[in-house]
């Protein structure tokens, strides 16, 4: 049996892994996509030049079973047929032996269009102009929630704040780019890749060739972030096509700059908050309304959109709340998984939004937020009842000491005004619901592990959960060694192979641990009073929700999630008032995901994520330009933090074991972003004493809101001095 290397990823440490690049296979051809270059149109005709013997060209007349991609709803296609929705959709798939020759074939092939007018936009999309991109109205989906009375809250409020906060699009820049490669092996078509969920890729290729003759093996990963999740189908489709027809070893690896442009990125979303507070300074109401832009297709926007409505209020006890959230088709590049799912997103915008209201009110940011905190008998937004114990104020107790906020808080307000380096310091709480959004765990996936003890105790965890990085190797193993009372040495990860191992579902939404890991935890408690020396063993586990977790879909009431985890971040920067230049100097996390299965693995994860967090927040700009294409191609001009910004990060964990979680760990992979954009934003703020409510916050757009406030002073100055008579 195939295995992963289980001790401490050697092979990746050292340069023996063999990545997708890397790995030979006799006979192999090469392929690469035709793409769209026109982003809304219809396809009026197709030249081809005739192609040398050996080269092969496939497009949606060559599927043999469906031209969609599945995820989540059919409205994707593997190649475009009949019209196009973004610039660098796939049309066809050029496959061959010599990559130049390919690229110089794939110029000659063109492609003549009924151009639409295009929306790259949410306000282009709500006007529908040549009609809509998607439907009747080109809303994907939408969803709205109401707690309490939300006429009666605003009846109390004596001040209403209205705001309307925002965030881009964001690059993966996973260290590997996207690579997948396709061979025949024993009547099936077996597809090796980079990617997160093989049981994904294995349904695509079964719908797109109409049969289940199919595999799908992860290999070697060099990071996904949730970019490897759902975009490893958009080269497996066109690829199983290929390979099913020549027979032959086929390998799709992105150049960095085609990965850039056309691979999915995280959606970018638009908060719009009107909040009241009452008599006491409390608030009373908020109604919230959002948009976000899902790009082409709706691929996995719909779920961004729910945990984005059901976690709308973040780690606040509102009585009265109203939401409303859409989701919009553009004629972008499909906009998808990454880490976070809407969260970062959330987070950004409700912890700005409070900080600017608590302001407005004149009371400490930080105070004014815990004293809205949920406690342990709260009722969520969602009218479910907290499952557990709630450490919110332990973990406010514990990073306001660790990072001396306060003291820090009161010394910079009284810095002086005119000193060229200005210092700040921000908050951010937030919060992250474990594994797929309601119940769908239990309707949708169930997952499923196995254990195999061979007869010279040797233990081997059969599961599709995947290593990308995060570490999942090492605490599988140790979770299934500790509650066997057996040598980590004996317990061993099984390669994620769907011809070997059952669907325990994708490795996503920070549910690896609490749900997967759980149910290897009783698998092995099993096997441990079943053991027999000497004698092969199987045994399986398969998912089922706690008795507490009810969930109802039509009305989303109840628990939005099983359980949920915690983080508290804060940000300290030194701002150059020349140049907007912004230096972060330190960095606290606290968090309670339950109980750690290894504190040093899970330290990697909070470095890892506050870093990309911080980037997100700072420097990872992403915009489009007039024609629907990313202006930034290269690692050149998108900027994500270098080791030289990482600055010293302190962190802690609270202990509050979860009893449905192995060794009563929760997720954290995910929250690890949620909260350092926020709190970055929030440190700047502070510093230069002006308000932000989009991220980046770039030198550039530091510099805007200071050349703001110097026009201010000098129409004061000119005004003041024309008075007076003097000349100016």
């Amino acid at each position: 049996m195939d295995t992963v290397n289980t001790r401490f990823k050697l092979a990746e440490a050292t340069g023996e892994a063999k990545y997708i690049a890397d790995r030979h296979y006799e006979g192999l051809l090469e392929g690469r996509f035709f793409r769209s270059s026109c982003s809304r149109g219809v396809i009026k005709a197709v030249y081809v030049p005739e192609l040398p013997e050996g080269y092969h060209l496939f497009g949606a007349k060559d599927v043999p079973g469906h031209n969609v991609l599945p995820i989540v709803e059919i409205d994707w296609p593997a190649f475009a047929d009949k019209e196009v929705r973004y610039v660098g959709q796939v049309i066809f798939l050029l496959v061959g032996l010599v990559p130049d020759v390919i690229e110089q074939l794939l110029q000659q092939i063109k492609v003549e269009y009924s151009p639409l007018t295009p929306a790259y936009t949410i306000e282009q999309s709500k006007a529908l102009i040549d009609g809509a991109i998607h439907s009747t109205d080109n809303v994907f989906d939408s969803h709205a929630l109401t707690k309490g009375d939300i006429d009666e809250g605003f009846a109390q409020a004596v001040t209403i704040i209205e705001e309307t906060c925002s965030t881009g699009y964001q690059e993966h820049i996973y260290l590997e780019t996207q690579g997948v490669v396709g061979y025949p092996q024993d009547g099936k078509v077996v597809i090796e890749g980079s990617m997160q969920c093989p049981w994904y890729v294995h349904h695509c290729m079964a719908v797109v060739l109409g049969h289940d003759h199919v595999r799908a093996i992860q290999c070697p990963t060099g990071g996904g972030f949730g970019g490897k999740e759902d975009y490893p189908d958009v080269l497996a489709g066109p690829l199983a096509v290929a390979v099913e027809k020549l027979q032959q070893p086929i390998r799709i690896v992105l150049e960095r700059s085609e990965d850039i442009a056309f691979t999915s990125k995280r959606h970018p979303v638009a908060f719009h908050y009107r909040t009241g507070i009452d008599k006491h300074g409390n608030i009373v109401a908020m109604d919230v309304t959002f948009d976000v832009n899902s790009g082409a297709y709706l691929s996995l926007s719909g779920i961004v959109l729910q945990r984005s409505i059901t976690t709308v209020t973040n780690v606040y006890d509102i009585p009265n709340v109203r939401v409303e959230g859409h989701a919009w088709a553009t004629n972008t590049v499909p906009t998808g998984a990454f880490r976070g799912f809407g969260s970062p997103q959330t987070c950004f915008c409700i912890e700005t939004h409070l900080n600017h209201v608590a302001k407005q009110l004149g009371q400490d940011p930080a105070a004014f937020k815990q004293r809205h905190f949920l406690q342990s008998d709260s009722t969520t937004l969602t009218g479910a009842k907290i499952f557990g114990d709630l450490v919110l104020d332990q973990m406010m107790a514990r990073i306001t000491d660790l990072s001396d906020y306060y003291q820090k808080t009161r010394s910079y307000l009284a810095q002086a005004p005119n000193t060229a380096t200005r210092k700040g310091i921000g908050m951010a709480i937030f919060q992250h619901g474990c594994g797929f959004a309601g119940d769908l765990e239990d309707t949708l996936v169930r997952a499923k592990v196995r254990l195999v003890k061979e007869s010279d105790g040797n233990v081997y965890i059969l599961a599709s959960n995947t290593d990308i990085g995060q570490g999942l190797s090492l605490t599988f193993c140790k979770i299934v060694a500790d509650s066997l009372c057996k040598p980590l040495e004996s317990v061993h990860l099984a390669t994620p192979d769907t011809g070997v191992v059952p669907d325990s579902g994708p490795t996503v939404a920070s549910r690896s641990i609490v749900i997967v890991g759980y149910l290897l935890e009783k698998a092995a408690e099993k096997l441990k009073s079943c053991w027999i020396e000497g004698e092969h063993q199987e045994l399986e586990e398969v998912y089922r929700k706690p008795d507490y977790h009810v969930w109802d879909q039509n009305t989303y009431q109840g628990n939005a999630y099983q359980v949920t985890s915690y983080g508290v971040n804060v940000v300290e920067v030194d701002v150059d008032m020349a140049t907007g230049e912004t230096q972060i100097t330190g960095a606290w996390a606290v968090y309670d995901i339950g109980r750690a299965i290894d504190a040093q693995v899970f330290k990697g994860q909070i470095d890892g994520g506050l870093v990309q967090a911080l980037g997100y927040g700072s420097c990872e700009k992403m915009e489009l330009t007039s024609d629907g294409v990313f202006a930034q191609k290269t690692m050149a001009d998108y900027v994500i933090p270098t080791a030289l910004d990482v600055p010293s990060i302190e962190s802690d964990l609270v202990d509050n074991p979860y009893p449905y979680g192995p060794n009563g760990a929760k997720g954290g992979g995910e929250l690890t972003h949620n909260g350092g954009a926020a709190a970055f934003a929030a440190a700047v703020e502070l510093a230069i004493g002006k308000p932000f409510s989009s991220i980046p916050v770039t030198p550039e757009k530091v510099c805007e809101a200071l050349y703001a406030e110097n026009k201010a002073i000098v129409k004061a100055v000119v005004i003041k001095a024309n008075e007076s008579g003097s000349a100016v």
